[in-house]
Formats: C-alpha cells, sequence, structure tokens
C-alpha cells in the first residue's frame, strides 16, 4: 500500500500543471499521484497527463473523465485512492521539497503507531504574483505541535485563521467510509471538503513546516472577487450546503465543545463572504439573495441565525443605509486580507 496518495484535479492546466507534477515526484515510491483530467479539451492536459503516466508507471496514473468540476475530480481521485493518506493539491500550486520529505517521514512514522491518525495539519504559503513577501498561514499559535492531539487540546481560533484544503491531509479510509461527496459543476467545494469530515477526525498531528505553496495571480482564478461574483449562486449553495450539514448533524458535532466553536466560526465566515459578494455586486437582485440567505439560515436553526446575525460579522453584513453599506465594505476589506480575493 502507497503511504500518501495526491490527487491532482487538472482542467486546461497545460500551463503549468509540470510545475506541480514534478514537486510531488520528490515523494518517490511511497507517493501515488493521481492526475485527474477533468475533460480538459482546451490544450494539451490529457496529454501530459498519460506522458507521466507512461514515465512513472508505478507513482502516477491518468484518470479521464468528463468535466465536472473541481469537486468532481475531487471525488475521482478519492474514488481511486489507495494510499493510506489523502492530500489535494490544485494544478497551479506546489509543494516544498523539504518540508514534503519531512511530512512522509512523520506520516511513516505515526502509520507504525497505536493510534490511527486521522487528519495531518502543516502551514501553508500564499505564492501571490507581483508580492516578493510571502504570506506564512501557520497554526502554531492554536494547535499543539508535535505531537498527537485531539479537539480538546486546540486553543481557540481567530476569526478568519481556519483548516483549508492547501494545509490538511485526511485518511484515505476516513473520507471513503463517510462519504464525503462534494457536488459537481460548483466552485468552492473546498469549503466543504474541510468541513464535512471534521466531526468524524479524533486523532491530529501538527507540524509546523511551510509545505504547500498556494499560487494566486490568474485573472480567470476561482478566488478573484469579479469571478466570485460572477459565481455567486454556486458560493451561496456551497453555503447553504454547509449550513444544512452543521444543522442536520448538530448533536454529534456538539459532543466536543471546540469542535462545535470551530465549525460554527467557520460557516459564520462563509456566511460574511456570501454576504459580502452580495453587498459588493451592487444590484438589488443579490441583495434581495443575501435576505434570503440569512431567512434560510433563520428556517434552519432559529438560535444558530441569531448568534451569527448579531455578532459582529452578522451585525455588519446587515445594517441598514449608506452607513450600513460603509461597514459592510470594511468588513469586505477584512475577508480580502483573510481570502487574498484579488
Amino acid at each position: 500500500m502507497k503511504l500518501l496518495s495526491i490527487a491532482i484535479p487538472c482542467y486546461n492546466s497545460e500551463n503549468y500543471m509540470r510545475k506541480c507534477i514534478d514537486s510531488l515526484l520528490v515523494g518517490g515510491e511511497d507517493v501515488e499521484i493521481l492526475i485527474v483530467d477533468d475533460g480538459s479539451t482546451k490544450d494539451r492536459t490529457a496529454e501530459i497527463a498519460d506522458e507521466y503516466a507512461a514515465q512513472f508507471p508505478t507513482i502516477i496514473k491518468a484518470i479521464h473523465k468528463e468535466n465536472g468540476g473541481h469537486g468532481s475530480a475531487v471525488n475521482a481521485g478519492i474514488e481511486n485512492a489507495t494510499g493510506l493518506y489523502f492530500k489535494v493539491v490544485d494544478s497551479d500550486d506546489w509543494v516544498k521539497e523539504e518540508a514534503y520529505v519531512q511530512i512522509l517521514d512523520k506520516l511513516r512514522e505515526l502509520a507504525g503507531g497505536g493510534k490511527a491518525l486521522d487528519m495531518l495539519v502543516c502551514n501553508y504559503v500564499y505564492e501571490k504574483e507581483g508580492e516578493k513577501r510571502k504570506k506564512v498561514m501557520s497554526y502554531r499559535h492554536i494547535l499543539p505541535k508535535d505531537e498527537m492531539f485531539t479537539w480538546e487540546d486546540c486553543h481557540h481560533f481567530i476569526k478568519g485563521h481556519y483548516i483549508l484544503m492547501h494545509s490538511v491531509i485526511f485518511r484515505t479510509r476516513l473520507l471513503k467510509d463517510n462519504g464525503i461527496r462534494l457536488p459537481e459543476h460548483t466552485f468552492y467545494v473546498d469549503n466543504l471538503y474541510v468541513f464535512e469530515p471534521l466531526p468524524f477526525v479524533k486523532n491530529m498531528y501538527y507540524m509546523d513546516v511551510n509545505f504547500y505553496r498556494y499560487y494566486i495571480g490568474r485573472e480567470d482564478q476561482s478566488v478573484n472577487e469579479s469571478v466570485m461574483i460572477s459565481r455567486i449562486d454556486q458560493q451561496l449553495k456551497v453555503n447553504k450546503l454547509m449550513i444544512d450539514y452543521f444543522v442536520e448533524n448538530k448533536t454529534k458535532i456538539m459532543q466536543d465543545k471546540r469542535l462545535y466553536q470551530y465549525m460554527r466560526n467557520y460557516l459564520e465566515i462563509i456566511m460574511t463572504v456570501s454576504s459580502v459578494l452580495l453587498i459588493r455586486s451592487g444590484t438589488e437582485e443579490n441583495l434581495t439573495k443575501k435576505k434570503e440567505l440569512w431567512q434560510y439560515l433563520k428556517e434552519k436553526d432559529k438560535g444558530l441565525y441569531f448568534y451569527m446575525r448579531h455578532g459582529i460579522m452578522g451585525g455588519a453584513m446587515n445594517l441598514p443605509g449608506k452607513s450600513g453599506r460603509k461597514i459592510s465594505v470594511e468588513s469586505y476589506k477584512l475577508c480580502q486580507r483573510i481570502f487574498k480575493f484579488n
């Protein structure tokens, strides 16, 4: 069995996928690299995937499928993964060699231990185009370092500091056993990927190494503000799915106080991002959608609605008039710093 399966969702990724794949090949035979060609038609993505699979047949597998979006490609990766652990690396990102080797060594060590590791967390770095100084997102003041721990051992997560897809490695069996299935033809499903498995995560480990390099700078990138506004219905779809999941699994989530606080706060920031984008678009139609989103939350869980509606972030999103809009814009700037919109 391979130690780590790495899925690379690719859609017309010819211009940058080689850098990503080459950075992952350093893992050698301990790693299974699944290049998921999500129905690419405009370039040589499919050919490049096959080329690598032919050159490294014991390490790389090329998976070709009809276009279904990022979530669909991640689903295909999970379905085909045979490794003990599972990681997603987007095709325009890459990993740092030294940290990568350290992580593989640690996974190998923990795999032979008495406790099953459910989730490993490490730092990620924003590789923003045109910025010389790289922003490192670490968890050193939140998570215990270099030891196995549970949710009870975590410190308080500040607003906007969350475990994202870039920073997490899951136990493959945990993902498969709990049937995570991301929506197809939908952007922003990475929020579901790092949300839905959490109630099943018991044992965690944090390594304070700068592993994942998250590239930001392409105009067509999904986190570009104008792109996010144009895809606002997909953002809202993910937001509502997160509300549904939290409410439906609330009893299980509430069994662990720290887990409950974390997931509630994560949902709150997603509500804020959705609201800000709807306000930022400036259309009456989208302002109506904002009201509908908050009404959706209220109908699902009144207690959760009142907690978020009257909190700092939710309150700022729902203030009336021009002054209210100004406060919302300032909240938007905060989200911009957190989520690195272009």
